[in-house]
């Protein structure tokens, strides 16, 4: 393009009246006058170039912050398994993302092919009927995705749905505020499977399945008190300045889509290998194994929350109270303080307010939102001197017992377990749910210390297994 330019601007100057032959009638002011037009044209040209420098340095930055760490889930994966192939690694790195996909731990998509009593003709008519701003093409991928959501998850589908009432319109508004097409609410299906504390064994975290750099980058807060990755309001923002900046980067929704899957990078390179072609489908061969699924994933759960009705699907009431007031904080407040003088019930209040994950929320280091039912908003303005006095020495005060600290009764590791020295190994029992990276977080250490220390060859755990964690 630059090049373009300046031999534009070069076959201008060289075609102008000033270096044909002047005829000798031109008076000195017509010279002036060509010579003056011909300097504006140039100016004309440099601005343009300036424009174009403009955009490609701004591109530039945006590929650049979307190639982090989310968005290529698979770098914080590759981390710990650094002696094997790319190939297995990324097959590695999918196998434990895939656990988590809603139908994924049930059906291997790339084998399996369901069958449907509906007519293929009925069910392009409905795609179309959805009148979807994002492009939603019918094959027999997109196909198979339509039928596991709306005919093989009818328990997970119920649960979502009723999820959906209370975090839909939160995204929906989210996605209107950017100017974003609002069918982007359904990724949050196929990343969390709308958990809030959703947590992948890479450590990927919350609704929108942010990585710790990335979520960092776009400007979420992460500290011993707040996760904003598991806060729908913050987490969703974020979410939605990616995705503008992916569709900045490719101009087509489906690409913006899958870079939030697997990169930009891995996008980039997939369009590369297709010969520059710049559509889904185009790349699809070319694609991460896991990516290829991703939007054929989103448009089956378009599909079924759509119609879910046609298939007798109906939401599970849902357990988090649809009217919400957010309070404004200033002091330290504990969840039991709240619960147990308004009788508010303690799960409620970590539903509605999941980003506080040792159930304080830190008012006292500057403004801090508490989300209540809104039938509770007047009471606690009533007493809120009480609550927050409530405890407060037993449930606020930070002790320190055996150089750990201790807060709200429970241990908190202040510094990273080290592996040397002479102290005594500690150890941690696996529980339900535990991952690898979700143990190495809770005591300050990392995936591959871990892996070392219990002399694993890989990251899979068992319920009641004993894993060291650090020395004393």
């Amino acid at each position: 393009m630059r090049k373009l330019l300046l031999t534009t601007a070069a076959c201008l100057f060289l075609a102008s009246p000033l270096w044909a032959d002047v005829p000798v009638k031109k008076s000195r002011k017509q010279l002036e006058r060509e010579n003056q037009e011909l300097w504006m044209r140039v100016e004309q040209l440099q601005a343009e170039l300036e424009v174009y420098r403009a955009e490609a340095a701004e591109r530039a930055a945006i590929e650049e912050e979307l190639s982090g760490e989310n968005e290529n889930k698979v770098s914080a994966a590759l981390e710990d398994f650094s002696s094997a192939s790319t190939d297995t690694l990324l097959a590695r790195w999918y196998m434990h993302r895939s656990s988590r996909v809603p139908g994924r731990e049930q059906y291997d998509m790339d084998s399996v092919h369901f069958t449907t009593d509906v007519p293929d003709s009925v069910l392009m008519k409905r795609l179309t009927d959805m009148n979807s701003f994002i492009s939603l093409p019918y094959n027999e991928t997109v196909k198979n995705y339509m039928i596991l959501y709306s005919e093989k998850l009818p328990r997970k589908m119920a649960e979502m749905m009723g999820l959906s009432e209370y975090y839909f319109p939160l995204f929906e508004e989210t996605f209107r505020r950017y100017d974003l097409p609002e069918e982007l609410k359904y990724l949050s299906v196929i990343e969390s499977a709308l958990n809030p504390r959703a947590e992948s064994r890479v450590g990927a975290v919350g609704l929108w399945q942010f990585m710790f750099r990335t979520a960092k980058s776009y400007g979420l807060r992460i500290d011993s008190y707040v996760d904003e990755r598991m806060d729908p309001l913050m987490s969703a923002d974020a979410a939605a300045r990616y995705l503008r900046d992916a569709y900045r980067i490719f101009q087509d929704w489906p690409l913006a889509i899958s870079s939030y899957n697997c990169g930009s990078g891995n996008v980039n390179k997939a369009i590369k290998r297709a010969g520059g072609k710049k559509d889904f489908w185009s790349i699809y061969e070319y694609l991460p194994r896991e990516t290829r699924g991703y939007v054929p994933a989103m448009v089956g759960a378009m599909y079924a929350f759509n119609y879910a009705s046609e298939y007798g699907l109906e939401a599970d009431p849902m357990a988090i109270p649809s009217y919400v007031d957010t309070l404004h904080l200033h002091q330290n407040l504990h969840f039991a303080q709240v619960s147990e003088l308004l009788g508010i019930p303690l799960d409620d209040l970590r539903d509605l307010n999941p980003q506080y994950h040792k159930d304080i929320v830190p008012g006292a280091s500057g403004d801090e939102v508490l989300r209540l039912p809104f039938n509770y908003t007047t009471a606690f303005l009533d007493v809120q001197d009480s609550i927050y006095n409530y405890r407060k020495e037993e449930l606020l005060t930070v002790k320190v017992q055996d150089g750990r600290e201790v807060v709200s009764g429970r241990p908190v590791p202040t510094a990273r377990p080290s592996a040397s020295g002479s102290g005594q190994w500690t150890y941690y029992t696996v529980k339900s749910g535990d991952t690898l990276g979700k143990i190495a977080r809770k005591y300050h250490c990392t995936v591959k210390q871990l892996m070392t220390w219990n002399s694993l060859k890989n990251d899979r755990i068992s319920i009641g297994q004993k894993l060291k964690v650090g020395k004393k």
